[in-house]
Formats: C-alpha cells, sequence, structure tokens
C-alpha cells in the first residue's frame, strides 16, 4: 500500500508542477488562457497574480517530494502537504470552479487515504 501512496504522492506533486509551470510561464499564452478559460485582456491584468499563486503551487510540490525524498521518515511531511493541496482543492472548487476539487482534492485525498492505509 505504501508504494500505492508513493505513486499517487508523485502524481499530485507533477500536477503542482504543470499548475505552476501553467500560471508562472503560460498563464498568458493560448495553453494557459486554454486551461483557464481567459480572455486575452484578463490574462494581461492578472499575470502577476498568476504567477505568485504558481509560486504556491510550486512549494506544494517541493514538499511532496520532499516527503518522498525522506523515504518511511516522510510519512508526516507527505501528510501535511497532502492534507495542504485538500484544503486548497476544496477551498478552489467552491470559489473557482468545480473543476478543481477533481484536479486537487480527490487526488489528495487518495493520497491520504492510500498513505495512511500504509502505515
Amino acid at each position: 500500500m505504501s508504494t500505492a501512496a508513493n505513486v499517487v504522492v508523485l502524481l499530485v506533486a507533477l500536477i503542482h508542477v504543470y499548475i505552476l509551470v501553467l500560471e508562472m510561464f503560460l498563464w498568458d499564452k493560448p495553453k494557459g488562457m486554454k486551461a483557464f478559460n481567459l480572455t486575452p485582456e484578463f490574462a494581461a491584468q492578472t499575470k502577476v497574480l498568476a504567477a505568485n499563486q504558481g509560486l504556491y503551487n510550486g512549494f506544494l510540490a517541493a514538499g511532496l517530494f520532499w516527503g518522498l525524498f525522506l523515504g518511511p521518515e516522510g510519512f508526516a511531511v507527505k501528510g501535511f502537504f497532502l492534507l495542504c493541496v485538500l484544503v486548497a482543492g476544496l477551498y478552489g472548487a467552491a470559489t473557482a470552479s468545480k473543476r478543481i476539487l477533481f484536479v486537487q482534492a480527490v487526488p489528495a485525498t487518495l493520497g491520504l487515504v492510500l498513505l495512511y492505509l500504509g502505515r
């Protein structure tokens, strides 16, 4: 079960690296605007805010990678950062887009369940 948990933690980390790239570097490019359903005007106006948001997603990914790097001793680190992703996903789903529930909250919940079952 711990292998499955680590695979899910890795996938959640990679999702957040991808979100970082979209928000920090592609926000006002066609791929970023399509991903977030943005107009060119809105993307230009919010580019700095999006980059800041992307940086936070990068910190979530870094924490998950750190937990994986620690191996079995990284249990608490992985749990903490998965919980952070879950809370961010729930908040994002409630305030921005229901899609965030499936992109962030559901994978984080699966990771948490597998992490605790594998303990």
